[in-house]
C-alpha cells in the first residue's frame, strides 16, 4: 500500500490540475509503451511496415484520383495557348458598330486601359483575397461549407458568398465543355485542378483581364466590352463605378440581377458592391453614397443599329460565312459594310408610314399586323408586308435595306429572294428595246381596245388601269400615264425577244418567257436585280453589282478582303438618256407624281429625279423604282402568298409617297446624307426639236399651240418633214386631248 500511495496523492493532486492531469496520464502511456516494445520487438517491427505500406498505397491512390478526376481537363499547353473567343464585329459604312456575330460574345479589352474601380469593382464583390491566394480559398471553401449547411445556412443567408475564387470561376467558364456545371464534389475538383495551374501560368492580372473578358452578363452578352456597349452604350473604358458595380452584381446570377427585369434587385445588388468597395478601400464612403444615386438603365442602349438592319445584317452574315466559315464567330473579325444608319433609319420610317395608312384603308379586309397572333409561327406572314432597298447606282453599295416587316416572325429577305410580279415597273425596258432599235419618243401607237390570240387558243384582251381609250399616244405620254395596249403594241413593233434581251442587259437574270404580258410585268424578278437594272439609268448606262462589304480586317487589323466595285457599260449614254428623260416626266407630273406632292413630305422638284410606278392587273403588288443622280431606292407592298392589297390599289398611291419621303430625308433636314445633284446633261448627239404630238412630225406655222412640244431624239433619229394634219382651214377644230390618269 506504501508503495502506490504517492501515485494516488499524485493522481488526486493532478485531478485538481486538468492539464497536470493529461501530462501524467500520458507519462503512463508512454512508460507502458516502451514496456511493450521492449517485450515485442518482433511485433513492432511488422507493424511498423505495415503502416507505412499503408500509407504509401494511400498516397498512391490519392495521387492517382487527383489525376484521374481531371483526365478531361485542359492539359497545361492548352491552357498556354488559350485566347479567348472574340466576336466578329460589324460596322456601318461610317464606322458605327451595327452589332456583332458569335459563338459566345466577347470583345477582348484590355485591362491596363480600364479605370482602376473597375476590376476592383469584380474583386470587392466575387473574391477580396483575390490577390493574396493561390488560387483557392479556405476562407471561401468553409464559409461555402457553412451556408451549405442547412441550420446556419438558414441563419446566415445565401448572401455569405460562395466558395470558388475569381480563378477557379475563369476555369469554370474557360472550359464550360471540359467541366461542365453540374453540382459535384466532382466539378469543384476540376475547377480547383485546372485553377491551381493557371495561378503557375498567369500573374493575378491576366486572370483578373480573362476573367472580366469571358463571364456572362446576361443576354448572351459575354466580356466586359460588350456588355458595356449594350448596357450603358459606351466602351468599357469610359464605365463610371456605379456601372462597374452594376456589372459587378449582373454576374453573379443575370436573371435575378437583370437592370431591365427586376431593376430593384440590380439596384440592390449594385449598391452592396459599391459599399463593399467602399470596405475594402477602393472608394471613399462619400463617393460610394453618391455612385448609389445613379440610375439603373432600363433598356438596351447599344445595337440599335442591329435591330433597325436585321435583314442586312443577315444578309452580310450568309455571304461571309461562306467566305470564313467558323471563324466568322469567333476569329474576331471586323467587318465595315455600306449600311448607311441614318438612311436605314428614314427608310424604316417611311416604310412604317406606307403600312399604317394602306392597313387604315377604309376598305382594306385583311389581318392588320396590330392584330397578329404573336405565338404563331407562318411560314408565310398573313399580314401585309413590305420592301426597301436604296443604293449608290455608281458603286452597288447598298445604303439601306428592308427585306420584311418583322425579322423575328419571318428571316425571308423579301429584297434579295422573294420573286415577285413587277407590273408597269417593267415598262421601261420595252421603252429601252425601242429607242435602241431607232424609234423615236414621238412614235405613236393607238389606245384602243386590243386581243390576241394566244397559241393555246385562248383569246388574251388586256386592259388599261383606267378605264377608257385615249388614241394615239407617243410614248411619253404611254410611259407618263402607265398606259398598257400602246406598251403591248410597242412591245411586239420591237420585237419580244429585243425586250427580253435589254431586260437581260439591264440585270435582270430571273427568267422572261416572251409572252407579250412580259410587257406589262408579267414576269417575276428579284427587287434587288430591278434596283441594279434601275441603276443603269441613272449612270447614263453603267450596271453595278449591288454589294455589302468594304473591307474585312482581322483581329490585329490587318486587310483579309477589300471588294472592288463592279461597274460595267450595258447601254449607250444616248439610250439612256432618253429612256430617262421620260421616267423623268414620270416622276414630275405624271403617276409617279405622289412622290413630289409637297403635302405628302415629297421630293422638291430642286432634286432632279425619275422613276416608275408599277401595280400588278389584280392589286397584288405596289411598286415604285427611282433614282436620282446619287441614289437609286425600290418601295415594294404585297402578301407573302399573293392576293389583291385592296380595291384599286396602285403604286403610285401606296409606294410612290414613301419613296418620296424617304429621299426628301436623304437630301433635306438635320439628318440630310447626301450633296444635291446636278441634273443630268443630256448627251452632245441628242437633239431638241419642236414637233406635232398628233403627227410626231415637225411643228408648222398652223399646228395647234397646245399641241406643240418639245420633244429630244437621238440625232438621226429626229423628224425631217413638217406636219401635214394642220393648215389653215383646221384652224379652232377641236383635236383630242390626253387626259389626266389616276396614279397606276
Amino acid at each position: 500500500m506504501s508503495k502506490r500511495f504517492p501515485v494516488r496523492r499524485a493522481r488526486e493532486k493532478n485531478w485538481r490540475d486538468p492539464i497536470r492531469k493529461a501530462r501524467f496520464r500520458l507519462g503512463i502511456l508512454r512508460d507502458r509503451l516502451r514496456g511493450w516494445t521492449k517485450r515485442h520487438p518482433l511485433l513492432l517491427r511488422r507493424t511498423a511496415y505495415l503502416l507505412i505500406g499503408l500509407m504509401a498505397l494511400g498516397g498512391g491512390v490519392a495521387a492517382g484520383s487527383w489525376q484521374a478526376v481531371c483526365r478531361d481537363c485542359p492539359s497545361i499547353a492548352q491552357i498556354y495557348v488559350w485566347e479567348p473567343i472574340r466576336a466578329t464585329r460589324i460596322f456601318s459604312h461610317d464606322d458605327k458598330l451595327i452589332t456583332e456575330l458569335y459563338t459566345e460574345r466577347r470583345t477582348p479589352v484590355d485591362i491596363a486601359s480600364l479605370p482602376e474601380y473597375v476590376p476592383q469593382a469584380f474583386v470587392a464583390i466575387e473574391d477580396k483575397r483575390f490577390y493574396g491566394h493561390s488560387g483557392y480559398s479556405i476562407h471561401g471553401i468553409l464559409r461555402a461549407v457553412v451556408v451549405r449547411t442547412p441550420i446556419l445556412g438558414g441563419l446566415l443567408g445565401r448572401r455569405a458568398g460562395g466558395g470558388s475564387t475569381i480563378t477557379q470561376q475563369l476555369a469554370r467558364h474557360m472550359f464550360t465543355e471540359d467541366i461542365g456545371f453540374e453540382q459535384r464534389a466532382t466539378r469543384k475538383l476540376k475547377e480547383l485542378k485546372v485553377a491551381l495551374e493557371l495561378e503557375k501560368v498567369y500573374n493575378k492580372d491576366q486572370i483578373l483581364a480573362a476573367y472580366i473578358n469571358q463571364i456572362n452578363y446576361g443576354h448572351g452578352w459575354y466580356g466586359i466590352e460588350t456588355a458595356a456597349q449594350n448596357y450603358f452604350g459606351k466602351p468599357a473604358v469610359e464605365l463610371n463605378p456605379a456601372e462597374a458595380a452594376l456589372l459587378a452584381a449582373v454576374i453573379n446570377r443575370p436573371g435575378t440581377y437583370d437592370p431591365f427585369k427586376n431593376p430593384e434587385n440590380a439596384r440592390g445588388r449594385r449598391n452592396h458592391v459599391l459599399t463593399l468597395m467602399a470596405q475594402q478601400g477602393f472608394l471613399s464612403e462619400a463617393d460610394a453614397e453618391k455612385w448609389k444615386q445613379e440610375p439603373i438603365p432600363e433598356s438596351r442602349k447599344g445595337g440599335d443599329e442591329a435591330r433597325l438592319a436585321p435583314y442586312f445584317v443577315e444578309w452580310v452574315r450568309t455571304q461571309m460565312d461562306d467566305r470564313y466559315g467558323s471563324r466568322l464567330y469567333n476569329g474576331g473579325l471586323r467587318i465595315y459594310t455600306t449600311l448607311d444608319v441614318e438612311m436605314q433609319r428614314s427608310a424604316q420610317a417611311a416604310l412604317d408610314s406606307g403600312f399604317a395608312y394602306i392597313e387604315s384603308r377604309p376598305n382594306y379586309r385583311h389581318l392588320k399586323y396590330k392584330d397578329r397572333d404573336t405565338d404563331k409561327v407562318h411560314a408565310e406572314s398573313p399580314y401585309l408586308q413590305g420592301m426597301f432597298i436604296a443604293m449608290d447606282p455608281y458603286t452597288g453599295a447598298v445604303r439601306a435595306m428592308i427585306g420584311g416587316r418583322d425579322f423575328k416572325e419571318s428571316k425571308f429577305n423579301r429584297a434579295t429572294q422573294a420573286f415577285r410580279q413587277p407590273g408597269s415597273v417593267f415598262k421601261p425596258f420595252v421603252m429601252t428595246a425601242a429607242i435602241a432599235g431607232g424609234i423615236p419618243i414621238t412614235h405613236l401607237e393607238v389606245d384602243e381596245p386590243f386581243s390576241m390570240t394566244m397559241p393555246d387558243g385562248q383569246v388574251w384582251e388586256p386592259a388599261n388601269y383606267d378605264p377608257g381609250f385615249r388614241g394615239p399616244l407617243t410614248m411619253r405620254e404611254t410611259l407618263r400615264n402607265s398606259v398598257n395596249i400602246p406598251t403591248i403594241k410597242l412591245a411586239l413593233q420591237v420585237g419580244l425577244d429585243a425586250v427580253v434581251q435589254y431586260a437581260r442587259r439591264l440585270g435582270i437574270k430571273t427568267p422572261i418567257p416572251e409572252y407579250p404580258s412580259i410587257a406589262l410585268g408579267a414576269a417575276d424578278v428579284i427587287p434587288m436585280q430591278m434596283v441594279e437594272a434601275y441603276s443603269v439609268f441613272a449612270t447614263g448606262g453603267y450596271h453595278p453589282s449591288a454589294y455589302a462589304v468594304r473591307r474585312v480586317e482581322d483581329a490585329e487589323g490587318r486587310v483579309l478582303w477589300e471588294p472592288k466595285p463592279q461597274l460595267e457599260q450595258v447601254l449607250d449614254s444616248t439610250t439612256t438618256a432618253l429612256v430617262r428623260d421620260l421616267m423623268q416626266t414620270v416622276i414630275n407630273n405624271g403617276s409617279g407624281y405622289p412622290a413630289r406632292d409637297p403635302a405628302q413630305g415629297g421630293l422638291p422638284y430642286e432634286i432632279p429625279a425619275a422613276g416608275k410606278t408599277g401595280t400588278t392587273n389584280d392589286y397584288t403588288n405596289v411598286w415604285f423604282v427611282g433614282y436620282t443622280p446619287n441614289l437609286v431606292a425600290a418601295v415594294w407592298y404585297g402578301f407573302d402568298r399573293p392576293k389583291p392589297i385592296i380595291g384599286r390599289a396602285a403604286g403610285g398611291l401606296f409606294a410612290a409617297p414613301v419613296w418620296g419621303r424617304f429621299m426628301r430625308s436623304v437630301y433635306y433636314g438635320e439628318n440630310a446624307k447626301l450633296p444635291k445633284p446636278d441634273p443630268w446633261a443630256l448627251p452632245a448627239n441628242v437633239v431638241v426639236r419642236s414637233v406635232d404630238r398628233s403627227s410626231g412630225k415637225l411643228a408648222g406655222p398652223f399646228c395647234p399651240t397646245d399641241q406643240v412640244i418639245e420633244e429630244i431624239f437621238a440625232e438621226g433619229t429626229e423628224p425631217t418633214d413638217a406636219c401635214d394634219l394642220h393648215g389653215p382651214a383646221l384652224l379652232g377644230q377641236p383635236l383630242r386631248r390626253d387626259t389626266t390618269i389616276p396614279p397606276h
